[in-house]
């Protein structure tokens, strides 16, 4: 829909109200909550795949006779019983009852991710693998229509690419992101054209690659996946990384959630209708001008 298009219906919407705009099309909101419950399910899936084998490495080769870790989770026998610890680049810390070593008092299992945060809870490599490729397929299919329809309708240009413009004013919305400060108009302000680029066409993309690469079967479709990103275990290791970013961009997606306003916030991305800030006076009509 286009900009005068939405303000006419927010106005009969909401009578003179033309601070109410709808802002996110159904193929938007559809999508957003396609890649979320995709991405939940992926998260907690690959979780349980990753305490398989709870160690990441760079590099083709993975074993004892390499020296090519880089992260490992498990659990150890001390003198005060067993503990669970995480090893990042030779430094090791103490996780137990979290990472490593982790269950109901009494009842602890040596496992790197806890039962709470896997599907499914209990240890079981084959269902969490069917789990993970079905919402991958829904993720990689959803993404791919996502990008082939917001080229042809120009919501990728409109929306999403950062103009000049907003690089020029990307000191001011950082800014005014730390103050807690935030500007309640139809356009993303250039911090979200960037983070929200960087997701859906840097991350995902990437992770899909990846995911890819680590599967043997694509082996002999793509043979060249592999040597591009440096062997299988190396393609493990940025998946992972991937999804440590993702998390991290929720987060932050929440919290901004949270302070830019949660109804006005969450009514947009469920129903389209966005409430933005009032015309400043001197954009205001006056008696004459009407």
């Amino acid at each position: 829909m286009d900009t005068a298009a939405n303000n006419q219906s927010a106005a009969k919407a909401d009578g003179n109200d033309t601070t109410l705009i709808y802002r996110q099309s159904r193929w938007t909101r559809l999508t957003h909550w396609i890649w979320a419950f995709s991405l939940f399910f992926m998260l907690l899936s690959g979780l349980q795949i990753f305490n398989a084998r709870p160690q990441l490495y760079i590099g083709k080769q993975s074993g004892f006779e390499f020296h090519n870790t880089i992260l490992e989770i498990g659990a150890e026998n001390t003198a005060n019983g067993p503990r669970g610890f995480t090893q990042i680049f030779g430094h090791r810390f103490d996780t137990t009852g979290v990472l490593g070593w982790s269950g109901p008092p009494g009842q602890e299992t040596q496992r790197a991710f806890p039962s709470w945060a896997t599907i499914p809870s209990y240890y079981d490599l084959g269902t969490a693998r069917v789990v993970h490729f079905f919402f991958a397929w829904v993720l990689s299919a959803t993404l791919l229509i996502w990008l082939i329809a917001g080229l042809i309708n120009g919501h990728v240009r409109r929306d999403l690419a950062p103009r000049l413009s907003d690089l020029r004013k990307l000191p001011r919305d950082i800014v005014d992101h730390a103050k807690l400060k935030f500007h309640h108009t139809r356009e993303y302000n250039t911090l979200q054209k960037m983070a929200y680029g960087g997701v859906l066409f840097v991350l995902l993309p990437l992770m899909i690659i990846t995911g890819l690469a680590m599967s043997p079967s694509m082996d002999s479709v793509l043979p060249w996946l592999n040597e591009i990103l440096g062997g299988r275990q190396t393609a493990r290791t940025i998946h992972f990384t991937i999804m440590l970013l993702l998390v991290g961009f929720f987060i932050i997606h929440i919290l901004m959630i949270l302070a830019a306003g949660p109804i006005n916030e969450l009514r947009s991305i469920i129903t389209g209708w966005y409430r933005t800030d009032p015309p400043a006076e001197h954009d205001q009509p006056t008696e004459r001008s009407v």
